[in-house]
């Protein structure tokens, strides 16, 4: 009797593909889910495949369609689905923090019911976030202190101006009283780690403006966005809405992705949108250089233990 061959399913946290295509069709073609792309030049035509078991996040760009089977087998392998523009921004889908979940009845209830039994309680809810601040501030040490790439720009988490930021960051954190008093403080290490950054690279004037063509802007920008989906695959998979934000407001409906995209953003996006933007990467360019980045540091991977380390601090504290 034959075995099935089924393929093995990759956990979530281990998954280390995100996909931007454009230009191209998302179709299903001997069981398998592939973009085509044309050459007119030579009028041919390629398939590529998309290797759903290991994918995380799949955006279509401009130029591009999918067909309902397409849909049907990235649902069943969890891929996050999302519709935007040209490099990955701005995103026009509208449905979970404009991404389109996978549907099932069978997602985990564990989890959701771990995060509602605190998130009600305002003193439970600022203890969680500073959780998650903690986490980015321990992430981007480690991810600073292993990264070559970093070292060469002249980018050292042991130089002082670091070490002082993340230092006073810390402090912030503990007296914090309000989420207002946290957000504040999550800005103003921002803004140090952007003017060292910005210095290391010798990049010049720089003011962060989503809106703004400079190619540092746009990295960013585009960065941001893959550190969403991440995020947004990470919530998924526990079951959490992403509207049971802990620090970014209670009214967005999205705001939970964005608190747990910040364990990333910092310690990934920021160093790397400069280093690209001053090399003069093309956006195809920064946009592999930062998911090689993300499968390097397991960044997904580090948000999963960020939410599931929340739930497991609450329920100690109880």
């Amino acid at each position: 009797m034959l075995e099935s061959r089924k393929p093995k399913e990759i956990l979530h946290s281990k998954r280390g593909n995100l996909e931007y295509l454009e230009y191209c069709r998302v179709l299903v073609k001997n069981g398998r889910v592939v973009y085509l792309q044309s050459d007119p030049g030579q009028r041919v035509s390629h398939y590529w495949n998309i290797p759903l078991a290991n994918t995380t996040v799949l955006l279509l760009g401009i130029g591009t369609s999918i067909t309902q089977g397409a849909v049907r087998m990235l649902c069943e392998a969890g891929v996050m689905l999302g519709f935007c523009g040209n490099g990955g921004t701005p995103f026009y889908a509208a449905a979970e923090i404009e991404w389109f979940s996978p549907q099932s009845e069978y997602r985990p209830t564990e989890y959701v019911q771990a995060w509602m039994k605190f998130w009600f309680d305002d003193t439970k809810r600022l203890r969680a976030a500073k959780y998650l601040q903690r986490k980015r501030l321990d992430y981007l040490e480690k991810c600073w202190a292993r990264d070559e790439r970093l070292h060469q720009c002249a980018i050292f988490v042991d130089d002082r101006t670091v070490a002082s930021s993340l230092s006073t960051a810390r402090k912030n954190i503990d007296r914090a009283e309000t989420t207002e008093q946290l957000l504040s403080a999550e800005a103003r290490l921002t803004k140090a780690l952007y003017k060292y950054v910005v210095k290391a690279t010798k990049w010049g004037e720089f003011t962060r403006d989503p809106k703004s063509t400079d190619s540092a802007n746009r990295f960013l920008t585009q960065g941001n966005y893959l550190a969403y989906g991440q995020a947004a695959t990470c919530l998924w998979c526990l079951g959490i809405p992403h509207g049971f934000a802990v620090m970014h407001g209670k009214t967005r409906r999205g705001a939970l992705v964005f608190d747990v995209a910040d364990i990333a953003k910092d310690a990934t996006v920021l160093p790397l949108a400069f280093i690209a933007a001053t090399l003069g990467f093309s956006p195809q360019e920064f946009r592999q250089s930062i998911i090689n980045t993300f499968t390097d540091h397991q960044t997904l991977e580090q948000m999963f233990e960020g939410v599931k380390g929340v739930i497991s601090e609450m329920e100690n504290c109880q």
